[in-house]
Order: C-alpha cells, then structure tokens, then sequence
C-alpha cells in the first residue's frame, strides 16, 4: 500500500461520510483537532513510557534490521522504557495552525559525507508501518523501494531531514543491492493530524485519529524538481510552510513545484533563471524590485 498524503481541510467542521454507520447520508463531525492532537500525544507518551525497543535480523533483507517493539512487563519487567532512551529526539510541526511534537527514534543519522534529503525530494528506503495500538503491521518493504515524499503524509516526511544515506552500494551476483553499513536508521511515532486524521487508507486497519508508527532505513536520497524547471522543488515552496501543494504564484491551479511557468508571464521559468559553470542556481532580479524574474510577472514585460 501507497504511503498517501493526508488532504487535512476543515469545511465548516463537516466531511461527508459515504458509508456511515446509520447509512442515513448525514454529514460526519470532525473532531476538534487540538483535542485530537492531545489525546493522540497522551497514547504516544504512554506507549513510549511502557515499552522499549529490540533490533532483530531479518531474514527477508540483512541491511534491514526488524526493530521491534515489546511491552516493559513479565520477564522485561527491567527493561528501558523508549522514553529513556539516549536516541529519542522529538521536532515540532505545524499543520493547519496546529502545533504538533513529533517524536522520533535517531538509531543512526547515516553517512557524514551524504547529502540530507528535504521534505520534497525523492528517498530510497526500507520501511514498516504499524499501529501504535496492537503492533499491527500495515504497510512496508524490506527492500528498498523509492519514495517520493511529496505523496507521504506530513509525519513521514518531517523525519527525513533528520538522516542521511549510506555512501555507496554494491550490486550481488542474483541482483540485489547492498549497502554500506552506515545508513540512517530510526522510527517515528506520528500523531494522526499529521498523518491520516479521520480518514485512513480504506482496508488499512487503522482506525480513525490513530496515531501510527513507522521503522525506516534511508539508503539514498535525490534533490527533486519534478517539473524540471530548473528550480528544485524545496525553494518552489514559496511561503515556507513546508508544504509544496498550496504555493501557486501565477494562480493557474498549478502548484509552483509543478508549474513549467511559475509566474504565467509567458516565458518559461527555465529561461528566466541561470545555472553557472559550477551548476549553481542564480536567480536573476532584472529589474531590480526583489522579486527574482521567475515570480515577478511583470518581467520582462516592464524590465
């Protein structure tokens, strides 16, 4: 299953359900999302708090270690709860005015020498998703598979920044692929108003305002410009809110990052900006009103 990016819009506190319970067609009520968010912060600490955590080899893919999570009771009644551990690390993100803390597992940041990939950029990764709940598995590879993380849910890719790839691979005689060992490797545990709210992926087993968690190794990642417009994908996120599909600079309905002509002035976004020898990005301000030719409609019409 397709990790899916969560469209989390308010309509007057009401969406409409196609199959609720009573099938009477009366709108389903939203819940409040700070309330949501505090609830779903409760269950996270909880779960971090009486759990912790073990590394086990997977049969299916040496590179890509189960981490498996196991109640602190019985014989593990001496264990180190998550919440303890010296890799927890936790960021704050805003979704829809709402701050949310996400927390997170660093294992491993992966190779010094490796670029970071951004928020809108391409990964190659390993992964599992389950359910904070019952460790119920519904989504994931143990073999690497490529992400683009414009399509993950906000949680996903929140995370990412904070690792790196491994350095190199090399290619088996039966046509897998191995990697350094010094990938980055952690878990996320993530709230469900950055991830699937009311509505998760039908046949999931996620309930709805489930918080989830996912396992990932980060093998590679590629800077993104999925127009190839020569603007890399993270600088066309104009209002800097780390959200790609709301930054519409001409007001075409075509989101910048996927906008050939950003400004709609009829020259091409590629055309009004300048790789030099190095490979850099300039981006050039004609006439002179600070707004870089690419954005500014009235280049070069009144330069």
């Amino acid at each position: 299953m397709k990790l899916q990016r969560l469209l989390f819009i308010l309509m007057l506190g009401f969406i409409f359900s196609c199959s609720n319970d009573d099938d009477t067609g009366e709108p389903l009520e939203l819940r409040d999302p700070e309330e949501v968010r505090d609830e779903n912060m409760l269950q996270i600490e909880g779960f971090l708090e009486t759990h912790f955590y073990r590394f086990e080899d997977n049969p299916q893919n040496s590179n890509f270690q189960n981490i498996i999570f196991d109640t602190i009771a019985g014989d593990n009644a001496n264990e180190e709860p998550v919440i303890n551990s010296e890799f927890l690390k936790s960021k704050l993100v805003f979704q829809q005015d709402v701050e949310f803390k996400l927390y997170y597992l660093k294992f491993r940041e992966g190779a010094e020498s490796v670029r970071t990939p951004t928020f809108a950029d391409s990964v190659l990764v390993t992964y599992r998703g389950f359910s904070l709940f019952n460790n119920q598995t519904f989504d994931g590879s143990p073999n690497p598979l490529w992400f683009d993380l414009t399509n993950n849910i906000r949680g996903f890719y929140e995370v990412m920044d904070e690792f790196k790839g491994s350095t190199s691979f090399q290619e088996n005689p039966d046509g897998t692929i191995s990697f350094d060992d010094n990938f980055g490797i952690g878990t996320v545990f993530i709230p469900s108003g950055i991830a699937y709210y009311s509505a998760p992926p039908s046949g999931s087993g996620i309930a709805a305002y489930e918080p989830i968690v996912f396992n990932i190794q980060l093998y590679r990642s590629i800077e993104a410009d999925h127009d190839q417009d020569g603007v890399p994908s993270w600088m066309e996120d104009i209002n800097e809110d780390r959200r790609l599909t709301n930054d519409d600079t001409d007001g075409d309905n075509i989101p910048d990052f996927a906008d050939v002509n950003d400004d709609g002035d009829g020259t091409l976004t590629e055309d009004e900006i300048e790789i030099d020898a190095e490979g850099n990005l300039i981006l050039p301000d004609s006439n002179g009103n600070d707004t870089p030719d690419y954005l500014d409609p009235t280049f070069p019409e009144d330069a």
